[in-house]
């Protein structure tokens, strides 16, 4: 399945502690959790039909994206978004 990455849309849902993309039936999540001041990453999830194409980027980009902007520490206890902090260091928070 190859996906529009542009057309793609993150949706926050903070009272589930998450971020999603729906694609035709299929769900990409970013789960979190907060403590005090600070944003805890816990897991990225990408079903296989989207995997390759950008779209677990572009849900953990929204969802550092709205820790910085509200201002929260970031914290990572996901690979796949520590991985992603590595490669954009822009994203660090003392």
């Amino acid at each position: 399945m190859n996906v529009n990455l542009d057309a793609l849309e993150v949706i926050h849902l903070p009272e589930e502690n998450r971020f999603e993309i729906r694609v035709d039936g299929f769900v990409a999540e970013l789960t979190y959790t907060m403590h005090n001041h600070q944003i805890i990453f816990m897991h990225t999830i990408v079903p296989s039909e989207l995997e390759g194409q950008g779209v677990g980027g572009k849900i953990v980009k929204a969802g550092l994206d709205y820790a910085r902007a509200s201002g929260f520490k970031i914290r990572s206890m996901c690979s796949f978004v520590s991985a992603y902090l590595k490669r954009h260091p822009e994203y660090e928070t003392p």
